[in-house]
């Protein structure tokens, strides 16, 4: 069984940074693509970023490149987004997502194509 378990979201300034973990404590696949998405209030869920295991090909929207970095961790089973120069729009609850394939092109983007889905974890960006 998969158990994807968060930490590290919190209350952090305009323009600090931030970084965000997520653990699978049950079940590893191989191939296997982790992601983050957000939810912000009254808005979809929308993609933030991606990363596959083994080629470690990443993925990231618009709104964040170059300011977000996702990673994995030595043990495969942890990801990590590490979020800096904050905006108040980046305020959401932040959600890890796994999903047992490499992803291609948009797939990496669909909330539809990861299999497993951890709680959430609030980011707020505050002055």
């Amino acid at each position: 069984q998969v158990q994807l378990v968060e930490s590290g979201g919190g209350l952090v300034q305009i323009g600090g940074s931030l970084r965000v973990s997520c653990a699978n404590s049950g079940r590893t696949f191989s191939p296997d693509t982790m992601a983050w998405f957000r939810q912000a209030p009254g808005k979809e869920r929308e993609f933030v970023a991606s990363i596959t295991w083994g080629e470690s090909s990443t993925s990231y929207a618009d709104s964040v490149k170059g300011r977000f970095t996702i990673s994995r961790g030595n043990a495969k089973n942890t990801v990590y987004l590490q979020m800096n120069s904050l905006k108040p729009e980046d305020t959401a609850v932040y959600y890890c997502a796994l999903t047992k394939s490499y992803c291609s092109g948009l797939d990496c983007s669909r909330a539809p194509f990861y299999d497993y889905w951890a709680q959430g974890t609030q980011v707020t960006v505050s002055s």
